[in-house]
């Protein structure tokens, strides 16, 4: 009798992870953006698209430059709850970007000036 082996073949995958990725301003910004359309609403989904991003630029310094703790900022950016709005602009200035604000796509569609 003639025993036959079957090799099996594993595939090894390392997680992906978007702050390995953000290398410039630029590129933060651009991912922040995507988040906030991609968002519906969520603030905790956009504290963890921050979160990406200061994990990208180093944890440490934004917290520092922020005047936060390191812990309080994983907390505030895990995803996990939505931090409060003077949390978000500190971290925003501290990740050396801006906040801007434009009209959105369904007012922009609308016909007409609704001044009186």
């Amino acid at each position: 009798m003639i025993e036959i082996r079957k090799r099996t073949m594993t595939t090894k995958t390392t997680r992906y992870d978007i702050a390995d990725h953000l290398r410039t301003p630029k590129e933060m910004a651009a991912y922040l953006e995507a988040c906030i359309e991609e968002a519906a609403g969520d603030a905790a989904f956009i504290a963890k698209a921050l979160g990406d991003i200061a994990r990208a630029k180093g944890m440490a310094q934004v917290a520092r430059d922020a005047g936060l703790s390191r812990e309080s900022l994983y907390k505030a950016l895990s995803g996990a709850r939505s931090p409060s709005f003077d949390t978000i602009l500190k971290v925003i200035k501290a990740l050396g970007l801006e906040l801007h604000a434009g009209p959105s796509a369904s007012s922009l569609g609308a016909s007409g000036s609704r001044r009186r």
